[in-house]
């Protein structure tokens, strides 16, 4: 176990051109996150101080850090690249540097200098016109990491009670019209193991209660709307309630009415029932959708099956904002305290 304190987090920038660097100079104004961790940001010194210095014709400085105050991992990258960054604009240069410091932060992470990884945000479209075809970060994170099977999981707490919103996605990037094929039993199984694993884990969850979805409308009625929950989702559910005894797993339930009670708990609705642990969700917008619903600017994206902590705010680069003061660091502040909060949980907690 690793006993040193506190967690030891690196920071990347994510794209340069987009509204990383903003969100990371704000959040870090919140005392706390660095009192209960060793923060380093990776990435070009030159371009968060750039960033920074057109943020002061917008905010004032007491709304940022300084970034000459920060510890670095500086990447000293070429110069005409860094030349080649614009505000708002994604290019060839700013995908290829947002590629690099992701990686490096990640082979620093496995070589032990990190326990955990926050990404500021990318642009799949400009990473594949830099030539890194990756569906996005995660799957970067899984490679790198030699993991074999990794999940998206977003997690959001209630500013109105406190109660934490956990959801799983079975698939993740892919289009809507390959869903039914991708699903499968093993598929499902390796997911709801990782769940399970990172529950326990990273959230102290020995016996979770775990809602999983249907797939089709009303979870297929009978098999009238649609014939994968008949064919082999409750099959599936029903082994994997003998493999996993001491965990309560609930479904297939219903899309349209599965979001109902974390809504009601969420913003404190008196309901009479106890809100489960975690929802697994069988494709992107299907959990995805409430979850920017109901925590738009709470929601983390934190990657498990990792051998270290991956979290990142759970929203684009956001290019039209860019450089114009605006952006709110809420998630970024979201994911770093995640970030410090599992960490402790993984690798510093006492047994």
């Amino acid at each position: 176990m690793n006993s040193k304190y506190p967690p030891r987090l690196a920071i990347t920038i994510g794209d340069p051109s987009g509204i990383g660097s903003e969100v990371i100079l704000k959040a870090l104004t919140h005392p706390d996150l660095q009192k209960n961790a060793e923060i380093t940001i990776v990435g070009d010194r030159p371009l968060l101080r750039l960033a920074y210095q057109q943020l002061l014709n917008h905010v004032h400085q007491s709304a940022m850090v300084d970034p000459d105050q920060l510890s670095w991992l500086d990447m000293k990258s070429d110069p005409d690249l860094i030349a080649q960054i614009k505000v708002g604009r994604g290019t060839v240069a700013s995908g290829t540097l947002s590629f690099a410091y992701l990686q490096t932060a990640i082979q620093w992470a496995m070589a032990g200098h990190f326990d955990g990884i926050v990404t500021a945000p990318i642009a799949k479209s400009v990473w594949k016109q830099s030539g890194y075809h990756y569906p996005g970060q995660t799957e970067v994170l899984t490679e790198l990491t030699q993991s074999i099977h990794s999940g998206m999981l977003f997690v959001a707490r209630s500013p109105h009670t406190h109660w934490t919103l956990r959801v799983l996605l079975a698939t993740t990037h892919i289009p809507l019209a390959q869903v039914s094929g991708a699903l499968s039993a093993e598929l499902m199984t390796n997911q709801l193991r990782l769940l399970i694993d990172s529950l326990h884990q990273d959230f102290a969850i020995n016996s979770p209660r775990i809602a999983i979805a249907g797939l089709n409308p009303h979870s297929g009625e009978l098999g009238q709307l649609g014939s994968e929950e008949q064919e082999w989702i409750i099959p599936w559910l029903i082994d994997s309630r003998e493999r996993y005894p001491n965990c309560q797993l609930d479904g297939p339930v219903p899309p349209d009415t599965l979001w109902v009670q974390p809504g009601y708990h969420w913003y404190g609705h008196p309901t009479s029932s106890t809100p489960y642990d975690a929802y697994l969700a069988l494709y992107h917008d299907q959990g995805l959708i409430p979850v920017k619903l109901l925590a738009f600017d709470q929601a983390v994206n934190t990657t498990i099956g990792l051998p270290i902590i991956r979290t990142s705010p759970d929203h684009g680069t956001a290019f039209d904002i860019t450089g114009q003061g605006i952006a709110q660091p809420h998630s970024m502040v979201a994911a770093i305290r995640l970030a410090i909060e599992l960490s402790h949980n993984r690798f510093h907690a006492v047994y």
